[in-house]
């Protein structure tokens, strides 16, 4: 079965002429993955509109849901997003103010917070999981189950190759 081109395939060629001796292969890509972001991140709004919530709050609260039942210090949950502690907070904040999340004091010991989902938190992201791994398998229809698993076995590759890097 032929492929069809996409953007980045006109993109390639035109460097190809340009400049023939610079491997492309990377680029090829890089722009892929930069494209498939935009139009997912854009297809992940869509899926978050109507619960009146925005990629990174999902983030925090599906987070919430499936790493901890009595729920995940501050440090854990910036961890896990990869987010500076400041941007935490302000998220927590936001949530907290809409009911999704709460803060308490740890059990051990009570300088230290944990953040747990609420049950109208616990809702939101449930309503939401089913649309959202749907979605991301419609993304992917193109593919069997074997390709899929290539898929994100290279891309795990290159991501934690990328990590190392940083």
């Amino acid at each position: 079965m032929q492929i069809k081109r996409d953007p980045v395939d006109e993109i390639m060629d035109q460097w190809g002429l340009l400049k023939p001796e610079l491997d492309r292969s990377g680029m090829a890509v890089v722009l892929r993955v930069l494209s498939l972001s935009g139009t997912l991140s854009e297809r992940l709004k869509g899926i978050l509109e109507p619960a009146g919530l925005l990629p990174f709050e999902f983030e925090v609260l599906s987070t919430l849901r499936r790493s901890a039942a009595n729920g995940l210090t501050p440090t854990e949950l910036c961890r896990s997003a990869q987010l500076t502690s400041g941007a935490m907070t302000h998220r927590l904040d936001r949530l907290q103010e809409r009911g999704l999340v709460r803060r308490r004091a740890a059990s051990t010991d009570r300088r230290s917070l944990l953040v747990s989902l609420t049950a109208k938190g616990k809702r939101i992201v449930d309503g939401i999981l089913g649309a959202r791994m749907s979605d991301a398998s419609s993304c992917l229809e193109g593919l069997t189950r074997s390709e899929r698993a290539e898929l994100a076995r290279l891309l795990r590759k290159v991501n934690v190759g990328v990590q190392d890097v940083i």
